[in-house]
């Protein structure tokens, strides 16, 4: 098609302009004195974690050994474990358009009640009855089509598998399908309980496809032992969810769907993805150890060269470990890598690629493919066109069809159920409070030693205030507030837990007790050590969560650190407090540290959920604030202006330990 010169000027100017806003996306920040320390640590920390691939397993006795907990953490990870219970699918088949060599039938099914999947199933039009049919589930991509659903995006894909002996299931993703959900809650939106819940879009794109399945399974055109799953970009994300939690999948075909750590923290191409595309990495894996659960099952792992998003460093880590590992089980015939010359897209050798590598192991056919840019989703001289409209492929035509029973649009908030820990009775409680803490260490702060050094000094001005070093790489400060006398009979130790908090010093007044000094503690990300904050992308707290921390976790270390080194400075017990965000910090220090000898907390929120909590993965999945308040027992601690829910739910705790004598609340 020809172009006018000013059509081609306004491309020129529209690709630099695209290619500007994608640098200053992936721009290391330099504005604020934390920055440099924020990214340093986080791209060490994801080398460190990478470098771990295999690490003492040497053999395919140790892997298999290790098979077994990996699922099921990786379950975990994505918010499906314990798995959730298998309700009925109910199926229903709205429509059926007869195609040249195809059928489609226009449906939908429940893959838990009320979260509706969109769907259209693509099949031959002639089967000979009784026959079994291999099949493919097909997941999709990021492309927007509105109300149509993105599934209809790639119907090529479903002509062509149809014409050629499948069944193939295009399903709609949460947030682009046809009841429309979120995939970008802290990418963009603000819904950071989403750590703390352990929820991502990445679990209910992995149960829905798994749920497919089961449906692709219960019918008698399928059969079972020959399915497939593949799909592009998001898609080719789901594909690696599917195909590792469930080993019905016989063959998986990711494209361009996977890169690791090093490059998604040390490049932040993190901020090139929305939320669907991680799980909350809490057991701190190497990323590769995903797609190791496919093994030792047919697997090829497609990219493109010159793909911004998931780069060839990436691709060749990956594949090249996907490798050593297939070659434990001695099939190392079973994973391949296909490199196409270009962007993040599909092409002609990536389709062919695909399509030859399914039929090989499914209908053992390595035969080449000859025709498979047939009905292409898209063509160049007409961007609109579609082998079937896409509106003709609605499973809901209109508004007035969407079930009123559907919870997609609020399925984050119901997906991941919360744990209500109810109170024991006074001689079950130290086993209460210690299975919850370990539980803790376990899902929340993982990685946390036993005890957190003390830290150590980096500097110390005339004032007292102080440069503090917590961990490798990672800097906090503290300062006096007010005189502090030669003799400090104790130190109250106020945590600012955000940027914005201001403890004013009336507040600490009503924290502190007689004879009591007190300091203030600026955590990573506070003060002296800010950051850039860019919402979206939110580089810094979503790269922590694929590292398998939080912000709020690491200001949790902060003032463990700071507390022990004032105490074995000034050779004095410490408290710690604060108000709001910071009075939370200040609970789970007393909470974890045996040496902090209670807590004074003012003004925090009533849970994990509430905005301007503190986030610490997966807690909501263990317990709440009310809880973590009340185990701070037997320790002294004094609580002003907190809702009722919490101040019962604390006395009821300090009652059952005995210790009512030691909370003050007022």
């Amino acid at each position: 098609m020809k172009r006018s010169l000013l059509q081609v000027l306004s491309m020129m100017i529209w690709a630099s302009q695209v290619a500007v806003a994608q640098e200053d996306r992936y721009a290391v920040n330099r504005g604020l004195p934390g920055d440099a320390m924020i990214q340093t640590y986080l791209e060490h920390a994801a080398a460190r974690i990478s470098g771990r691939f295999l690490e003492g397993t040497d053999s395919l006795e140790n892997w298999k050994a290790m098979r077994p907990r990996l699922r099921q953490e990786y379950l975990y990870m994505l918010g499906l474990w314990p798995l959730p219970e298998r309700t009925p699918l109910n199926p229903v088949i709205r429509k059926t358009i007869d195609g040249q060599g195809f059928a489609v039938d226009l449906m939908h099914f429940q893959s838990r009640p009320g979260l509706y999947v969109t769907a259209n199933l693509y099949r031959p039009a002639i089967v000979e009855h009784g026959r079994r049919l291999p099949a493919v589930l097909y997941v999709c991509g990021h492309s927007s089509r509105g109300r149509d659903g993105n599934k209809t995006a790639y119907q090529s894909h479903g002509i062509w598998y149809a014409r050629h002996g499948y069944v193939c299931l295009i399903v709609d993703t949460v947030q682009l399908g046809e009841i429309a959900g979120i995939h970008h809650g802290t990418y963009r939106e603000g819904r950071w309980w989403w750590h703390s819940r352990g929820y991502t879009p990445a679990g209910v794109e992995c149960w829905n496809g798994m749920r497919a399945i089961d449906y692709l399974v219960s019918r008698d055109d399928v059969d079972p032992a020959r399915i497939a799953v593949t799909g592009i970009s998001g898609g080719g994300a789901s594909t690696f969810w599917i195909a590792a939690a469930d080993e019905r999948v016989a063959v998986a075909v990711p494209v361009s769907g996977m890169a690791d750590l090093p490059c998604y923290v040390g490049q932040r191409l993190i901020n090139g993805h929305c939320d669907c595309m991680f799980l909350h990495n809490a057991f701190q894996w190497p990323w590769t150890y995903i797609a190791g659960l496919i093994a030792p099952r047919p697997l090829l792992f497609v990219n493109s060269d010159q793909d911004p998003i998931f780069p060839m460093s990436a691709n060749e880590r990956i594949i090249n470990r996907l490798e050593r590992l297939y070659s434990l089980f001695g099939t190392s015939d079973r994973v391949d890598a296909v490199v196409s010359i270009g962007g993040h897209e599909y092409r002609k050798d990536i389709r062919q690629a695909c399509y030859r590598f399914i039929n090989t192991w499914l209908k053992g056919d390595p035969g080449l493919v000859e025709d498979s840019e047939v009905d292409l989703v898209s063509r160049e001289e007409d961007p609109s066109h579609y082998p079937i409209p896409a509106s003709n492929l609605r499973v809901f035509p209109d508004d007035s069809d969407i079930p009123a029973d559907q919870i997609n649009t609020v399925v984050d908030r119901v997906f991941v159920p919360m744990a209500v820990p109810e109170v024991p009775s006074a001689h079950r409680l130290n086993a209460w409070r210690e299975q919850l803490v370990r539980e803790l260490r376990r899902v929340s702060f993982s990685g946390f030693p036993e005890r957190i050094p003390p830290a150590r000094v980096v500097h110390r001005d005339g004032q007292g205030r102080l440069r503090l070093a917590t961990e490798q790489g990672i800097e906090c400060c503290a300062m006096p507030v007010g005189v502090v006398p030669e003799m400090v009979r104790q130190v109250l130790l106020v945590v600012a837990g955000r940027e914005e908090e201001v403890v004013v010093p009336a507040v600490i007044e009503t924290l502190k007790q007689d004879g009591e000094v007190v300091f203030r503690c600026e955590p990573r990300g506070v003060g002296g050590t800010r950051w850039t904050r860019k919402n979206p992308p939110n580089y810094v707290e979503r790269a922590h969560v694929l590292l398998g921390r939080t912000v709020d976790a690491g200001r949790v270390w902060d003032v463990v650190a700071t507390a022990r080194f004032l105490a074995m400075d000034r050779k004095v017990p410490v408290r710690v407090g604060g108000v709001g965000a910071g009075g939370i910090l200040a609970a789970y220090a007393a909470l974890l540290e045996p040496e902090i000898g209670g807590a004074a907390v003012s003004g925090v929120p009533a849970s994990h959920m509430d905005e301007g909590a503190p986030q610490l993965l997966n807690v909501l999945r263990v317990c709440d604030i009310a809880d973590v308040l009340g185990m701070v027992a037997p320790k002294p601690l004094r609580l002003r202006a907190v809702a009722p829910s919490v101040s019962e739910k604390v006395k009821a705790i300090y009652a059952a330990a005995g210790a009512s004598d030691r909370l003050l609340i007022e």
